[in-house]
């Protein structure tokens, strides 16, 4: 007999909306108890009626994430290949390669392989596993990786924080081919970076902000910028690109600050245009404001403050903190480029917080332009959680 996850009563009303999660609050039996961490289920809805194959998760509130709603369809290697290549496919119909050789070919629940996340950088992926179901499937996952891609260098970042939600440990390392190098070179739009995927931020560059860096680069021609969480410099580079009379970079890492120096040196932009600042973003903020000092184009593209929407209440006091006082930097006719990554915070209350900002500093200000992750980041229309990155041009009058 398969493994079924049975529901309580009117909790199958998530899943007639396709929402690919199971809240441990809804689940009324579990059999057999003993079901293995990232196992399929059977998930039945308080009559016995099938609703879906699931994986399952005994130690995390998301008790189990949907793979499929057909009653039809084993969750095998063969499922595994063709939603990995649907998921491939989709990013070369985007035309995403033409401009880039670094991006996102899988999103997670978006591309209905919850708690997956693979990102190619030139010849090398990177993957993250980050819920149990994908757990379980690690090695037949990375098989079909390679077969589908070509690439011979799989390497695994599974060291985020959500893996403790799930019950696993952090891993990284090798899973295919050799360790990769320290550094890898990629190309986005013109420009070439390093990106440390051994030891960077998420898999070691911000792809999401693709398209945003765009956006920069338009606006940048002629402006003094402050780039308040540079990282390395990814958005820097781009005001440089796009023509910026000068560019402070901030950042706390030393180590981010360094790559963004060698990516400005691999660009050959001009190093007397640039100041890179190792420094706390809310203290020199308030410095600056302190010696009244003033700026044409300010982007606030801050860590992740909420996680959850549990977090939500103390994360919009940082992100009002931070709107608050760049608002009182920019001069007159001045732009404010300002993001949140936080799933705990949406675009709604985003826009609130920072209206609040405003507010409070005596400025007017209008939104030009909202801002999303990039399309290799697609949104599953059914999983609105999947929108986690929002942001907002704003002029100031």
């Amino acid at each position: 007999m398969p493994a079924t996850l049975q529901l309580k009563p009117r909790k199958e009303r998530s899943l007639l909306r396709r929402h690919p999660w199971i809240f441990s609050g809804a689940v009324a039996e579990v059999r057999p108890p003993e079901i293995g961490t990232g196992e399929t289920v059977r998930v039945l809805d308080s009559s016995g009626n099938f609703q879906a194959s699931a994986a399952y998760s005994p130690r995390s509130n998301i008790r189990a994430r949907i793979w499929t709603w057909d009653p039809e369809t084993t969750i095998d290697a063969d499922f595994f290949r063709q939603r990995l290549s649907r998921a491939i496919d989709l990013r070369l119909g985007l035309n995403i390669p033409t401009s880039t050789d670094a991006y996102r070919l899988v999103h997670g629940e978006s591309d209905g392989l919850p708690g997956l996340i693979v990102d190619r950088y030139g010849d090398l992926l990177v993957v993250q596993y980050l819920s149990a179901g994908a757990e379980h499937w690690r090695e037949t996952i990375a098989d079909s990786l390679v077969e589908l891609t070509g690439c011979q260098s799989v390497y695994e970042r599974s060291d985020a924080d959500v893996r403790t939600l799930e019950g696993l440990e952090a891993r990284a390392g090798a899973l295919r081919g050799g360790e990769p190098p320290g550094l890898v070179r990629i190309e986005e739009h013109d420009l070439v970076y390093w990106v440390d995927v051994l030891q960077g931020h998420k898999t070691g560059f911000y792809l999401d902000q693709r398209a945003n860096r765009l956006h920069l680069r338009r606006l940048a021609g002629g402006r003094e910028v402050l780039d308040c969480f540079a990282y390395t410099g990814g958005l820097s580079l781009n005001a440089l690109a796009g023509g910026a009379k000068s560019v402070i970079s901030v950042d706390s890492s030393a180590e981010a600050l360094a790559l963004g120096e060698q990516n400005l040196a691999l660009n050959g932009l001009p190093n007397e245009k640039v100041e890179f600042v190792e420094g706390d973003v809310f203290r020199l903020l308030r410095l600056y404001r302190d010696q009244g000092r003033s700026f044409d184009l300010i982007i606030l593209d801050p860590p992740k403050f909420a996680p959850t929407p549990a977090h939500a209440e103390r994360a919009a006091r940082g992100y009002k903190d931070i709107n608050l006082l760049a608002f009182k930097l920019l001069r007159p006719g001045g732009y404010l480029l300002t993001f949140s990554c936080s799933g705990g915070i949406s675009e709604e209350l985003f826009q609130k917080i920072v209206a609040g900002a405003a507010l409070d500093a005596g400025v007017q200000a209008k939104i030009v332009e909202r801002l999303h992750q990039g399309a290799d980041h697609p949104v599953a229309l059914n999983f609105p959680e999947g929108a986690y990155l929002k942001g907002f041009i704003l002029h100031v009058d």
